[in-house]
């Protein structure tokens, strides 16, 4: 079956220069509409502000407008200022007193709306290509089509931090060793008790025949590769498509099959079926109208692992590719478990009874339009979340806001050990809600003063992979425009803000900052923590 706008689906089309430039003027420039940006702006703009954003895609909203309807929360009462009143109106778009999953067209719709209220301009495609900075700092960014953009303060709200990449400041890409920063649960992880193989599965293409090559979907087979527990990489956690399906008759529309299909790229997941193992759509959480949010689950599932690698500081020409890629296999991976003849007639049933939702994506062709980039560059600054600060260790006293989901890293890659599959990289490990550093969203001094970068934050590996959660965005975004607010009005670089000046304003606008077990219990501390004494 073909469904129009599937054609439509990408990450970069290139724009055309344009001789007659647009000159965009504002106090603040963002770039990048994801939640932090949408937060960063309306932040600004409700404090009498001009602020504009420049948007990579044809969309705005990010993950959450594109298919992350199973919020990712942690503790609810962690969620303030604007990330909570964003869930207030997801609500009330519901007509409940509380909702915190929900269709993509509903997030797109509250985006909107707040874009709207507030005359926050938007322009999209715009792919930047050059950062222009004296002294210290950015003065101008300028886009592929020729538009460029001045402002006083620039805010990165990208997913893949391009713009604290060209501006020249320092990141990291990969897993840091555990002895970088004295951790104990970044780098190569190998015993994860969960997303593993359950049983011995053999990674050849003729069972046992290792010279008979790898089947689709292994990336390594050399032992002298491994590496050890706790071993720094280059390498990031998997991405994937948080798919939105319904299996309401009346708007499923069948799987279609992708223009580059490849039923080998499933052999291993077929090898795993036959071993008794059914799990792929396990991870598949109802959202409103008979929808939901499918996302992986277990050894082989919607993450490409180990296909990324080249996407944080990728051409955006490989990016595309890499997008391209992607969609082909999740997409193919739905058509295959529902139509091909190898996979047992029950599993084909039960996937055939879902389909992409005819409400929902229309522009390209229902599939959600955004990938989820789970982690890419990681800014380097004066502070670098660790996962000290995840498990209570370490404390900061510049916090502007709460982290409150587990450290959650996906598999990084499939290799082979002993001649059997073996999936590597899954991390997850309980901790309770933690305080975010202001210092981390923030360059150090002697590389940009006029920068934040609330998405690419200063973070290992992996306690980024407890911070990267779309309402911490939210909340890191609107913090991150209040800084930008009291470094325009007191006319001091960013690291310049005053701390007490920051907590004070955070505070007033409903920020959560601090965490204990008292605020836990206590409904009168929650309140207390979330507006201010």
């Amino acid at each position: 079956m073909e469904i129009l706008g599937l054609d439509q689906l990408h990450y970069y089309v290139p724009t055309v220069r344009n001789l007659k430039a647009r000159m965009i003027k504002k106090d603040v420039i963002i770039y990048g509409g994801t939640p932090a940006g949408i937060t960063a702006a309306v932040q600004l703009a409700r404090a009498g502000y001009s602020v504009a954003i420049a948007e990579f895609s044809q969309q705005i909203g990010g993950m959450t407008a594109s298919g992350l309807g199973a919020t990712d929360l942690g503790a609810e009462e962690a969620v303030g200022g604007l990330a909570k009143e964003f869930y207030q109106e997801i609500a009330y778009y519901y007509q409940k007193e509380k909702q915190w999953n929900f269709e993509p067209k509903a997030a797109q719709y509250v985006f909107h709306k707040w874009v709207k209220e507030h005359n926050i301009p938007v322009y999209y495609r715009q792919h930047l290509e050059k950062v222009c900075k004296i002294n210290g700092e950015i003065t101008e960014i300028m886009m592929e089509d020729s538009s460029r953009y001045q402002a006083n303060i620039f805010i990165d709200c990208s997913y893949e931090g391009d713009l604290l990449a060209k501006a020249g400041i320092s990141y990291y890409v990969g897993r840091e060793a555990n002895a970088t920063y004295k951790e104990i649960y970044n780098g190569i992880q190998f015993g994860a008790p969960h997303h593993k193989f359950e049983k011995w599965i053999d990674p050849y293409k003729v069972e046992g025949d290792a010279k008979s090559g790898l089947l689709p979907g292994i990336t390594e087979n050399d032992p002298a590769l491994l590496g050890y527990q706790g071993q720094g990489d280059h390498r990031i956690q998997a991405y994937n498509f948080r798919i939105c399906l319904t299996n309401d008759p009346q708007n499923r529309l069948p799987f279609p099959k992708p223009v580059h299909y490849y039923a080998e790229q499933y052999q291993l997941l077929l090898r795993y079926i036959h071993s008794g193992i059914w799990d792929v759509m396990k991870l598949h959480t109802m959202l409103p109208n008979r929808k939901s949010d499918l996302n992986n689950f277990g050894a082989f599932s919607t993450d490409y692992i180990g296909m990324n690698y080249d996407w944080p500081a990728g051409s955006y020409e490989r990016r595309e590719e890499i997008f391209q890629k992607h969609v082909n296999y999740n997409l193919g991976l739905l058509y295959f478990l529902a139509n091909d003849e190898q996979v047992p007639v029950n599993i084909r049933r039960e996937v055939a009874e879902w389909g992409l939702p005819e409400d929902e994506f229309m522009e390209t062709g229902h599939w959600p339009p955004q990938l989820y980039i789970r982690e890419a560059r990681r800014m380097i600054s004066d502070y670098v979340m660790t996962d000290h600060n995840c498990l209570g260790q370490s404390t900061v006293h510049d916090s502007i806001g709460l982290a409150s989901y587990h450290m959650d890293s996906h598999n990084c890659r499939r290799v082979v050990i002993d001649g059997r599959c073996v999936n590597e990289g899954d991390v997850q490990v309980p901790t309770a809600p933690f305080s975010i550093s202001y210092r981390s969203i923030r360059p150090r001094s002697s590389e940009c003063t006029n920068l934040l970068v609330p998405v690419c934050l200063s973070s290992s590996h992996i306690a980024y992979g407890a911070i990267r959660m779309e309402p911490v965005f939210m909340i890191l975004g609107q913090s991150a425009g209040l800084a930008a607010i009291l470094a325009l009005k007191n006319k001091v670089g960013v690291q310049a803000v005053r701390y007490n000046e920051l907590r004070t304003e955070l505070l007033r606008y409903g920020q959560v900052l601090d965490w204990s077990e008292e605020i836990e219990d206590d409904p009168i501390k929650r309140m207390e923590s979330t507006f201010g004494k």
